[in-house]
C-alpha cells in the first residue's frame, strides 16, 4: 500500500499530454482551466461520449454555490468503513511516508492552486468528511473546491469559505474521523457512476459534476467554443431574418454549404476572447431584462452593437470591476 505514489499516478495516466506535478498528476495548464469555466456540462459530455467515456458524469448533488462554476485538477481519495487492522496498516504506512495527523489531513495537505479534492465516502451523509475549518484550509491553499460523495458538517461556515465551491450529498453535524479510513490517495476512485483518476479536470456546474481526462481537455474546450460561436451566429441571423429556424438547425448537417460559407466569413470578424464572450452575453441579458435595448439592437452584425451600446458596455464593465 502506497499513498499518492508518483510512479503509480504516472502509470495510470499514460495519455497525459502535459507536464506533471511532483506527485505525478497531469498538470493541465491554468489557461485551459480558465477557458473551461465557460464550458457547459452538455458540451463536455458530448465530446467524452464520442470517445467512449460513458461514465464521467454524476448528478443529483447539493451544490453550495450554484452561481460558481467549479473547475480544477482532481486530487482523489477513497474512504472505506473503519476496520481496526486496516487502520493500523494505514497509520504505519503514513509514518513510513512521513505523513502526520489524520488521513483526512493527508488529503487536504496535498491541495495546491486550482486543485479539487474528490472524495468517495460511499455516499455516506451521516458522520461527515469536512466542516468549515477544513474548507477554509482548502481555500487558503488556493484550491478550487471539493466534491464529496458523502456529507459535510457546518454548511453555513463551509458556504462562507471564499473562492471555492463544494458539491456534497447532504449535511450532518457528526464528525466522521472514527467511522471510515483512507484506503487510497491519488488512485482511481468512484464517484457515483463516474470513474475519476488523479489529475482529471473537474467541471462542476448547476447540472452536475463531469470528470474530464487531461488528454481530452483541449478538444472539449475547442468544441465548446465553436458551438458557442455557432449559437451566436444562429441567433444573429435569425434576428436579422436572413435564415429560418429550419435552415439554422437542420440535422444531421447543421446547415447548408452556403450558410457554412457565411458562418466562416462571419467568424473572421469575431476576434474576441472567451471571457469577452461571457461578459457580452451577461450584459445583453441584463439590458434585455431591463428593456433598455431590443434583441435586434443587442445582436446586430457585423458590429455586435452600435457605438452607443459599446460605450454602455464599457461603462458596465468598469462598474463590475470597481
Amino acid at each position: 500500500m502506497r499513498f499518492s505514489d508518483p510512479e503509480d499516478v504516472i502509470s495510470m495516466t499514460p495519455l497525459n499530454p502535459f507536464d506533471r506535478f511532483d506527485d505525478g498528476r497531469p498538470k493541465v495548464p491554468d489557461d485551459l482551466i480558465e477557458r473551461l469555466k465557460l464550458v457547459t456540462t452538455e458540451e463536455a459530455w458530448v465530446v467524452l461520449r464520442g470517445h467512449g467515456y460513458n461514465f464521467q458524469f454524476e448528478g443529483n448533488w447539493v451544490n453550495l454555490h450554484p452561481d460558481r462554476v467549479l473547475v480544477g485538477r482532481a486530487i482523489t481519495a477513497t474512504m472505506v468503513p473503519t476496520r481496526p487492522d486496516l487502520v493500523d496498516v494505514v497509520k504505519a504506512q503514513g509514518e513510513r511516508e512521513g505523513r502526520h495527523l489524520s488521513p483526512m489531513r493527508w488529503v487536504l495537505n496535498a491541495v495546491g492552486e486550482n486543485d479539487v479534492v474528490v472524495v468517495d465516502i460511499f455516499g455516506k451523509v451521516k458522520n461527515t468528511f469536512i466542516g468549515d475549518n477544513l474548507a477554509f484550509g482548502v481555500s487558503s491553499q488556493k484550491g478550487a473546491g471539493l466534491v464529496i460523495d458523502g456529507g459535510i458538517r457546518d454548511p453555513g461556515g463551509v458556504y462562507d469559505a471564499p473562492n471555492i465551491n463544494v458539491f456534497c450529498r447532504g449535511f450532518d453535524p457528526g464528525v466522521g474521523a472514527y467511522y471510515y479510513t483512507l484506503s487510497s490517495l491519488n488512485g482511481p476512485t468512484r464517484i457515483g457512476e463516474a470513474t475519476v483518476l488523479p489529475g482529471d479536470i473537474v467541471l462542476g456546474t448547476v447540472g452536475g459534476v463531469t470528470f474530464i481526462p487531461p488528454h481530452l481537455v483541449e478538444e472539449v474546450i475547442t468544441t465548446a467554443e465553436e458551438v458557442r460561436l455557432q449559437d451566436e451566429f444562429r441567433r444573429q441571423r435569425l434576428v436579422e431574418r436572413k435564415y429560418t429556424t429550419e435552415q439554422c438547425y437542420r440535422h444531421p448537417q447543421p446547415w447548408s454549404d452556403d450558410i457554412e460559407v457565411d458562418f466562416q466569413d462571419w467568424c473572421k470578424g469575431v476576434v474576441i476572447t472567451s471571457e469577452e464572450v461571457r461578459l457580452q452575453d451577461e450584459f445583453r441579458k441584463q439590458r434585455l431584462v431591463e428593456r433598455k435595448y431590443t434583441t435586434e439592437q443587442c445582436y446586430h452584425h457585423p458590429q455586435p452593437w452600435s457605438d452607443d451600446i459599446e460605450a454602455d458596455f464599457q461603462d458596465w464593465c468598469k462598474q463590475r470591476h470597481s
